[in-house]
């Protein structure tokens, strides 16, 4: 370790953060102390879990605690824990940079967001450590690692620097003094240097943290000097007043452990902000216990607002797990799925190892079962919330639908629940989505499909050709634009006995019998158009027919039944993976001008040049009135310039 103090500028982005975050983000000063308390109680379960799993870390846990110290004089306040602390190394990466990565993209969002929303940003960012700057003009941390010889000493006013130098004496755990701003004479309510504001707050904000927060109270004022009594004037002189003890201000009980009718909204909020670093409050809270063969306790929270990294792929996920109230792990992947991975919460078990890992629960029997009772109680929550709070609906559904759209590929177990509280667009209202239930009891008499198309945007599919026989008909088709729905669709066979039909797939039966009997009739006629269209674009199509889709358009495009979409084969092709190119169907419109015509013309000259122009011409139509790329835009304007050339 490097034994001379060293200045590290911080990065530009992260320099722009912090000033951001002390000048113009938080309007609720008090917050830093919630940040720092929580942050040390994370340092104490760690060292306490550390002490479970490696007998050979020779440390004292019988008096795990944080402390609050207050000097008056030199307005400073220290938040000390005698927890896992930090080597140099964790210091220079955990608080020097303050993000490892997406710090450009939060920068981006606060410049679009307005202070009074900016606070839910930095909560989903997770840089609490760094509001100590709003009330302090430079903040000190020295720390010792468990079983390190040495300590580190790191400090900063919060501008451009901060230095960092070892510390020989320093004690185990972690001790954060903040050396406070000016005292406002007329904000008496936020002296974080008077003891009564800083009890406050732990009451507030921190009272169920199960490690003690203990503070020392002032020393009574000396009495005013009163006449002596013969027997007490010896006994009094000379005498000092007993240094005051420690106390403990927090009532350490674990929320999830006590009768729910003793438990506030506020002391839920604040729980929930502690576990997830949100701001902001939760959207649902959920709680759960079971007993018998094993017993567990749980309390979970839906957020209000989609973390930032929801889809990052180092996303963390997990809730916490404890065992018989004492702490094993954040993030317990084992114990949520990772379509469910924005849940945020405690459970409890009381039958686990407390040298319990990872790698052992996910095969562990019991935390199988608490995850399958979780998975269907998040579910049956939202589903309760569909129906009897839709506008909180609304906002779960905005917020974090995409990725419980994910479950339905890999938690086939709960598909159907899944199923259910899924929203889809749709062309029933241009506005309001609709479920599967609704969208199932509008069905037309006879109509035996849930009809659906995906694509890029609502737009692209509303103007789709393969929409408009559905329209005429006043048929009702779900409109799917998530990239996720490009996958689920092929998985889902169908909901409440009706199967699940892509228009763009495959043969769309809207005919009735008279219309089937005609349509016969002009297979027949158009065989020798069709035959010779398929031979002349048979480097593009499997196959050319006629179509019962189309009322106003030429022709279109679609796949048979099982092939895959071009919007997933292109998604397939963005992630570097190199997929076979599907030939696909063109239909025509026998009604159309241009298809009869071509009709009347091939008959009449077969021989005619022109006529594979004019059939590519019809294939780029096709492809483009879909959204799609034509392999020779050149060609295709070429042809097209020469075709109106001759119309002049």
């Amino acid at each position: 370790m490097s034994t001379a103090t060293e200045t590290i500028e911080f990065q530009a982005e992260s320099r722009q953060l912090l000033q951001l975050m002390i000048h113009s983000i938080y309007s609720n000063k008090d917050i830093f102390l919630r940040e720092l308390i929580s942050n040390a109680s994370d340092a104490l379960d760690k060292l306490r879990l550390e002490s479970y799993q490696d007998k050979n870390l020779d440390v004292d846990t019988s008096d795990l605690h944080i402390e609050l110290v207050i000097d008056k004089e030199n307005r400073t306040l220290t938040v000390a824990d005698n927890g896992i602390g930090m080597s140099r190394d964790e210091v220079v990466d955990l608080i020097g940079t303050i993000a490892k990565s997406g710090t450009a993209d939060l920068l981006a969002k606060l410049k679009e967001t307005d202070p009074a929303a900016s606070q839910e940003l930095i909560g989903q960012f997770g840089v609490g450590f760094y509001s100590s700057f709003m009330v302090a003009d430079t903040v000190t941390l020295v720390t010792r690692k468990a079983g390190d010889a040495a300590g580190v000493r790191w400090e900063s006013t919060g501008e451009g620097s901060y230095t960092i130098e070892p510390v020989d004496d320093a004690p185990q755990g972690s001790a954060v003094t903040l050396h406070l701003k000016a005292e406002d004479a007329e904000d008496s309510l936020h002296d974080y240097a008077n003891p009564a504001t800083v009890r406050r707050i732990v009451k507030k904000y921190s009272d169920f943290i199960t490690w003690p927060i203990r503070m020392t109270p002032e020393k009574a004022p000396a009495a005013e000097e009163a006449p002596a009594t013969e027997e007490g004037a010896a006994a009094e002189e000379g005498a000092e007043p007993a240094e005051p003890q420690p106390e403990t201000v927090n009532s350490m009980k674990a929320l999830w452990a006590r009768a729910q009718r003793d438990v506030t909204t506020e002391e839920y909020n604040e729980f929930y902000r502690h576990v997830s670093h949100d701001w902001q409050e939760p959207l649902e809270t959920i709680r759960l216990a079971a007993e018998g063969t094993f017993e567990y306790q749980a309390l979970l929270f839906l957020p209000q607002v989609a973390p930032m990294d929801l889809y990052m792929r180092d996303s963390r996920r997990g809730v916490q797990l404890y065992v018989r109230r004492v702490f094993i792990m954040d993030d317990c992947e084992a114990l949520v799925p990772e379509y469910l991975r924005f849940v945020k919460g405690v459970v409890d078990a009381a039958d686990l190892s407390l040298n319990v890992s990872r790698e052992i629960l996910q095969q562990d029997r019991q935390i199988s079962a608490i995850r399958r009772r979780l998975v269907k109680k998040v579910l049956s929550t939202v589903r309760t919330m569909m129906t009897e709070e839709p506008e909180k609906y609304t906002t779960f559904w905005d917020q974090f639908g995409r990725a419980v759209k994910e479950g339905l590929l890999s938690d086939h177990d709960n598909q159907d629940a899944i199923l259910e509280i899924c929203s889809f667009a749709s062309t029933h209202d241009a506005e309001k989505p609709t479920t599967l239930a609704q969208y199932v009891e509008r069905m037309k008499e006879g109509q035996e499909h849930v009809y659906y198309m995906t694509g890029d945007s609502r737009s692209s599919i509303e103007a789709s050709p393969h929409m408009e026989a559905l329209r005429d008909r006043g048929y009702e088709v779900l409109l799917l634009v998530d990239p996720i729905d490009e996958v689920w669709v092929d998985q889902v066979p169908g909901f409440d006995g009706k199967e699940l039909r892509s228009i763009a797939k495959g043969q769309v039966d809207l005919e009735t019998e008279e219309q089937k009997e005609r349509a016969g009739e002009q297979r027949e006629e158009f065989a020798g158009l069709l035959d010779w269209m398929g031979t002349a674009l048979t480097d593009d199509v499997k196959e050319v027919r006629l179509s019962s889709r189309l009322t106003t358009s030429a022709a279109c495009l679609v796949n048979d039944e099982n092939d895959m979409s071009p919007t997933l084969e292109k998604m397939y092709r963005a992630m570097g993976q190199e997929m076979p190119t599907v030939k696909r169907i063109l239909e025509l419109n026998p009604s159309h001008p241009l298809v009869t015509g071509l009709k009347a013309k091939q008959e009449a000259s077969p021989e005619d040049s022109g006529l594979g122009e004019t059939a590519e011409l019809l294939y780029g139509m096709a492809l483009l009135a879909e959204g799609g790329e034509l392999s020779d835009p050149s060609r295709f304007v070429s042809l097209l310039a020469g075709r109106l050339e001759r119309t002049l």
